[in-house]
Order: C-alpha cells, then structure tokens, then sequence
C-alpha cells in the first residue's frame, strides 16, 4: 500500500523489452530487489538495482493499462516507496492499481495554486466526488470538482515543485487511481441492489 505522497522523481533510463528502468533516488537506499515501488502511480516491484538505478518488470497489460507505455527516456516520474505498517498515512490509501489514463485539459493559476482539469473515462466517474481522494499518477489529491468526465483539483505550489505534475501541459496523459473506498462503497450499492 501507498499513501500518494511522493518522495522523489527519477529520470526513466530505459523501457523496454519488458523492462523499465529508472534513476534511483539517493534516498531510496533501504530498497531491495523484491522491493514495491509507485512508479507514476503504478506498483511495480524492483527487480534489479544498482547504486543508480532501479529495474522494474512491466507486462503488456500494465504497459496498455497505464501511461507507462508511452513513457520516454528523460521523462521524469513520481516514485514512491510502499508504506511500513508503522508509517503515517499522510495522504491516502492508494494501491498503485490504477484504472486508467486520464487526458490533462487545462492547467490555470488561481490564487496561488495551479487548477488542473482532467478528463477521465466515463467509467470512473461514479467513484469520484468533490471533496474525496483521488491519485493522479501517484499523488494523492483532494478532488475539488467533477462535472461530467472532468476532473478538477487544486495543486498547491510544494505538490507542483515536488512532483511531475507541476510539469503537465493540455494534452498529456496521466494515471488515475480512484479511491479504493469509494470503489468498495459503490460495489456494495450494487450488490445490495
């Protein structure tokens, strides 16, 4: 399990042949192979590693599912190590299985903070409501609005320094994991029904 909060971005190395390989962050020096790291959001498990660089499998699936397919050598992701059970839960429960990929339609300063809008597959919008949490590609968010497929939240300047996605521009992809409470919740709705 992950909490959305980010603890570092790496430079993707190389994808390919099943394989996606990133920097590895000096402060990432307790992983091991066997090792659950949030890469953009998506739990992969490391299974190489090297001073400077983390190895990870990806299986077509995960390479369709996600953004990871589209990925870039230079681009930059959120990594984020899994939570110990003795940890704080500073952001939300996030599993790192994210649903699907969302379209950046808008990024707009207002009153300090960057207003991102995203659009998301129809499919996801029964899960999602103002107030509640959502991860876009690994960070967990506090939705401020969803109208229709789009999807808005508030980006404070530390969460835009820190993260890639200060970085975003109209047009790019990003993973969206919706709330795994809000998943269960609406399960039940329907089961009960």
């Amino acid at each position: 399990m992950f909490t959305g909060i980010i603890e570092a971005t790496a430079e993707v190395i190389a994808l390919g042949g099943g394989k996606l390989t990133t920097q590895r962050p000096p402060i990432f020096n307790d992983v091991h192979e066997g090792s659950s790291i949030a890469v953009a959001g998506v739990c992969l498990t490391v299974v190489s590693l090297s001073p400077h660089a983390l190895t990870f499998d990806v299986v077509p699936t995960t390479l369709g599912k996600t953004k990871l397919g589209s990925l870039r050598t230079g681009e930059r992701v959120n990594l984020e190590r899994a939570l110990r059970a003795s940890g704080r839960l500073e952001g939300h429960m996030v599993q790192g299985h994210c649903e699907a990929i969302g379209l950046v339609l808008d990024t707009e300063v207002k009153g300090g903070s960057v207003m991102l809008s995203v659009e998301v597959p129809e499919v996801l919008t029964p899960f999602i409501v103002p107030q509640g949490s959502i991860a876009i590609d690994g960070v967990s968010l506090t939705v401020a609005n969803i109208q229709d497929q789009t999807l808005t939240v508030a980006l404070v300047p530390y969460t835009c320094a820190q993260t890639t996605l200060g970085t975003l521009k109209q047009g790019d992809s990003v993973n969206i994991e919706t709330d795994i409470i809000g998943r269960y919740s609406q399960k039940l709705v329907h089961v009960g029904s």
